[in-house]
C-alpha cells in the first residue's frame, strides 16, 4: 500500500492552535474554516474536534455551513470528544450524561462517525470493571442510534491504564464499542509494542499515532498535554508500532494527536504541514499484505 492510500486524520489538539487539554478554553483561536482548509492542503482526510470548540463553531456558523465546511474540503472522518464520568453517578453522571447527548447530537449532524471517552479519569486503584461494562454498554446502545462508534482511550491517568484493562470493560460488549490505540499511551503506561498483538481486531475503533520524549517531563498528564513529540522524533520505533497494528488486521485511517507546547506555537500551516509530513513518513517499509 503506498502512502497516498493512506489516510490521516488530525485529531483535535494537533492543529487546534494555542490551547490544550484543560485549558481556560479549550476553543481554538483559528477558526473552523480555517482548520479545515489548511488540514485538506497538507494532505489531511480528517478531523477531531471537541465538544467545545465544535459548539462554538456551529452556534457562530450554523450546522449546514459547517457541514459544508467539511464537505468543501474534504474532510470525510470526523470524530468527537471527550466524554468522561460515564461510569459514575450523582451530579458528575448528569452533567456526562448532557454532553453525550449533546456530542452525539452533533455528530449525527455533521457525520462523524466516533466519540472518544475515558474510563475512570485521574482515579487510583482498580476499576470497578463490572459496573463499567454495564455503563460502557449504555453509552454505545446512545451512540448506536446515531450510527457513531464509541472508542475507550486507555490513559496513563486514568483507572482504565492498560490493554487489559481496557478489553476487560470493553470487550463483547457492543459491536460499535471498542479501543481507541494510541502509540504515546502504550509507551507511557508501561506497555511494549508487542501487546498490541493482543487486542482482537473488531476491538480496534480507531488508532492515534504520536511520539514520546526519551525522558518523561513531569507526570503523565503534564507529558500528555504539552511534550508529545512528532512522529518519528522521539523515543519510539514508530514504523514497528505501524506494523503491529497492519498485522492485527487495521487498516485505518490512521489519527495524529500531538499535543505539544512547541508544535502548538508555530504557525497553522506550518503545524499541519509538518505534523502531516513526519506523519506519514513512518509508513515508509511498513508491509501491508496484498489484497
Amino acid at each position: 500500500m503506498s502512502n497516498r492510500n493512506i489516510e490521516l486524520i488530525a485529531s483535535y489538539w494537533t492543529i487546534a492552535g494555542d490551547t490544550y487539554p484543560g485549558a481556560p478554553s479549550e476553543i481554538s483561536p483559528y477558526s473552523l474554516q480555517a482548520r479545515a482548509e489548511v488540514a485538506s492542503k497538507a494532505g489531511w482526510r480528517g478531523m477531531g474536534l471537541v465538544h467545545a470548540d465544535i459548539v462554538h463553531a456551529i452556534e457562530k456558523l450554523g450546522l449546514s455551513t459547517v457541514r459544508q465546511i467539511f464537505s468543501d474540503n474534504g474532510i470525510k472522518h470526523l470524530e468527537v470528544e471527550f466524554l468522561i464520568d460515564w461510569h459514575l453517578e450523582g451530579d458528575k453522571r448528569v452533567a456526562s450524561d448532557r454532553m453525550r447527548d449533546n456530542l452525539l447530537e452533533i455528530a449525527g449532524e455533521i457525520g462523524a462517525r466516533k466519540l472518544k471517552c475515558a474510563g475512570g479519569l485521574f482515579e487510583k486503584g482498580e476499576p470497578d470493571v463490572p459496573r463499567m461494562r454495564d455503563a460502557f454498554a449504555i453509552l454505545c446502545d446512545k451512540a448506536s442510534a446515531f450510527g457513531v462508534d464509541v472508542a475507550l482511550e486507555f490513559l496513563p491517568f486514568s483507572s482504565v491504564n492498560t490493554i487489559d484493562r481496557a478489553i476487560a470493560v470493553t470487550g463483547a460488549v457492543r459491536p460499535n464499542g471498542g479501543l481507541m490505540v494510541d502509540t504515546w499511551h502504550i509507551a507511557r503506561g508501561g506497555m511494549s509494542v508487542d501487546e498490541i498483538s493482543k487486542i482482537p481486531l473488531e476491538l480496534i475503533k480507531g488508532v492515534e499515532l504520536d511520539d514520546v520524549g526519551h525522558e518523561m517531563v513531569g507526570d503523565e498528564f503534564n507529558d500528555s498535554t504539552h511534550h508529545r513529540k512528532l512522529c518519528g522524533e522521539g523515543a519510539l520505533d514508530m514504523p514497528a508500532n505501524i506494523q503491529a497494528l497492519v498485522d492485527v488486521g487495521y487498516r485505518g485511517p490512521w489519527g495524529v494527536e500531538l499535543i505539544s507546547a512547541e508544535l502548538r506555537k508555530l504557525p497553522l500551516e506550518v503545524a499541519a504541514k509538518k505534523a502531516f509530513d513526519t506523519t506519514i513518513a513512518q509508513f515508509e517499509g511498513v508491509v501491508f499484505p496484498a489484497r
